[in-house]
């Protein structure tokens, strides 16, 4: 049956996203990761206070006795709303903040209560992410020529006009290597998983594939965007130490597994906003024109797939009446 429109939750979030990325952006190549960092925390967390819903982080940053990190099993909003799992990441790209370079942003997800895959002890997951025109003719166990002829195919490209995104870790060596033995082009990136990931499935972007391994945390975040526009990523938990492995081997997790969109997020009806700090290739960043502070967001709903672009002008004098936001 026709359905009227309902209320859309990444309306709200990007509020969120908003006011964490304007306390942020004013530490903006100061060299002081933390203090951008604890800016965007305090920020989120205030946001959320004024949401009618009933929130537990499940994908959070810091532990509760480290506060004001938002911890794992925070509980988030007004408690009078939806039963929701929550997602954030206040800076992704904390570095990129603190030494102004490009991509720095602010990220929230939410998703139905227990639908949202808790990675628990792990932190690294190796990740494949596609559009939704590629997502039938990869496999995350193929080699990288097979899989990249397959991803220009679907896409009506030859393999040299494909951009790859891949962080800029030694552990990629060979991956670099293999991805330019096959003549695709590569953009690399020294942090930002969640922007590679949404860079694949922005329609304005040019990046076509991200490849390699990067955080688990920033993999289920990713997931509620990637899923809600048609694309898929795979993923697999991939320890980077000893110390992770034994600990995901404990928790009785198959380190064989294959994850996809659908295994860290089960459900549809999932919400996501984003908003740039630094600016960049992706999201364009907080700008300052004397009476305003001028944000870049993206917003998704996974129920429709509809994704915004929102240019947001804050009159800053107004709102520091009032705000208990720091901006």
């Amino acid at each position: 049956m026709p359905e009227a429109p309902e209320r859309n939750l990444a309306l709200d979030l990007v509020r969120v996203t908003e006011a964490a990325a304007l306390a942020s952006a004013r530490w903006l190549g100061r060299g002081n990761k933390e203090a951008g960092d604890g800016a965007a925390v305090d920020a989120m967390r205030i946001g959320f206070g004024g949401l009618h819903i009933n929130g537990t982080v499940i994908i959070g940053e810091g532990e509760k006795d480290r506060a004001p990190m938002l911890y794992n099993g925070e509980k988030l909003g007004r408690g009078d709303g939806p039963g929701l799992d929550v997602a954030v990441d206040p800076v992704e790209g904390t570095n990129l903040l603190a030494y102004g370079r490009p991509n720095a942003i602010s990220v929230v997800a939410v998703s139905p209560e227990g639908s949202m895959f808790n990675p628990g002890p792990s932190y690294y997951m190796q990740k494949l992410v596609v559009p939704a025109a590629a997502k039938d003719v990869v496999d995350l166990d193929a080699p990288v020529d097979a899989n990249l002829k397959n991803i220009a195919d679907a896409l009506h490209k030859n393999v040299q006009d494909l951009v790859v995104f891949v962080l800029d870790k030694p552990r990629h060596k060979r991956l670099v290597e293999e991805i330019r033995e096959v003549g695709a082009r590569i953009q690399l990136h020294t942090d930002g998983d969640v922007a590679g990931s949404l860079m694949v499935v922005d329609p304005r972007s040019e990046v076509d594939v991200m490849m390699g391994t990067g955080g688990t945390p920033e993999g289920v975040i990713s997931a509620c965007a990637v899923k809600s526009v048609g694309g898929q990523i795979f993923a697999r938990l991939d320890p980077q130490s000893y110390a992770e492995k034994e600990a995901i081997l404990e928790a009785g997790v198959d380190l064989r597994q294959i994850l996809t969109a659908n295994d860290l997020v089960n459900s549809d009806d999932c919400f996501f906003a984003a908003t740039g700090i630094s600016g960049g290739t992706f999201l364009g960043g907080v700008k300052y024109d004397g009476r305003h502070s001028i944000t870049h967001s993206m917003v998704i709903r996974g129920k429709t797939g509809t994704i915004r672009y929102l240019e947001s002008f804050h009159d800053i004098g107004k709102l520091s009446k009032f705000s208990a936001v720091q901006y």
